[in-house]
């Protein structure tokens, strides 16, 4: 897309946030003013991950725009593939640097034992039982985690993305829809039990730095290939081997939760390095701004 055929609307812009907060915000308040749990708890979070797509529909009906342009071709194999990669990558690097320096360790034999008898597989040794694991999980459980993600990407990075880029650039994007994205979780970050269980300000702190460092590699996949595939990929992995393999792997002690994960030290400063490389490679983006 040319910069003279830019989507560049303020007005579908701020409908579009204001949307997505109010609609958000019902299903996260009612989610902690009630405590909701177990099933319904995971219904809610759907919800809440779903109200940026929601809200993208809306936005266009108000509008009467009724061919919704947000990137829906499939992209180029190598963006799927690397995009299932990077995540892997940064989250197997921040978990290293937590198993080496000992602020928790490598494996919890608890969790293992779990998933060992859920699967029927007692008997095999436990490096076997942790290969099994990350197969099923880290591959099957993609697609479901997909479902989710893709909700949060139709807005963010189908939508938003495409609206900002050809005004402000690679750059300004990216902060811009960094500081939206992470504003977005706050509700449950504070009031809510999202958190590892540190003070919320330092998790608040920690899970911003990731959030907005993660955008630069969102913002850059989205633009490069044209699709909102390749970010709806990069969140579904990020999400599932973050919160669903490394960190349930993971022993933990005392020090623990202000070191792993999304709302520890490390994994913001890993995304930080990731960040700075894909900004250096601005220039093979249409606008380098």
């Amino acid at each position: 897309m040319e910069k003279n055929q830019s989507p560049f609307s303020s007005k579908q812009i701020i409908t579009f946030i204001f949307l997505t907060f109010g609609i958000t915000a019902f299903f996260d308040i009612y989610s902690i003013w009630l405590n909701v749990s177990g099933t319904a708890a995971t219904l809610f979070n759907t919800a809440a991950m779903w109200s940026p797509a929601i809200a993208v529909f809306l936005t266009k009906l108000i509008y009467k725009q009724v061919a919704i342009s947000i990137n829906w071709k499939w992209p180029k194999t190598k963006y799927i593939l690397l995009s299932f990669a990077i995540p892997i990558l940064y989250s197997l690097i921040s978990f290293l640097i937590i198993w080496v320096a000992g602020w928790g360790t490598f494996y919890n034999q608890e969790f293992l034992k779990e998933i060992s008898n859920s699967y029927g597989i007692t008997s095999l040794s436990p490096s076997f039982v942790i290969f099994i694991f990350v197969l099923m999980t880290g591959v099957f459980g993609v697609f479901g985690s997909c479902a989710n993600a893709l909700g949060e990407e139709i807005g963010w990075r189908g939508f938003l993305t495409t609206q900002l880029f050809y005004k402000y650039g690679y750059i300004k994007t990216s902060l811009i829809i960094g500081i939206i994205w992470a504003v977005w979780h706050y509700t449950v970050l504070i009031f809510g039990d999202y958190n590892n269980g540190t003070p919320f300000w330092f998790g608040l702190i920690c899970f911003t730095i990731m959030i907005i460092a993660a955008t630069f590699i969102f913002t850059w996949f989205t633009i490069k290939s044209g699709s909102l595939f390749p970010a709806v990929l990069l969140h579904a992995t990020h999400n599932l081997y973050i919160q669903r393999i490394f960190t349930p792997l993971t022993d933990t002690n005392l020090i623990t939760p202000w070191y792993i994960g999304e709302f520890g030290i490390v994994l913001p400063f890993v995304m930080i390095v990731f960040a700075f490389y894909f900004i250096s490679r601005r220039k093979e983006l249409m606008s380098g701004k």
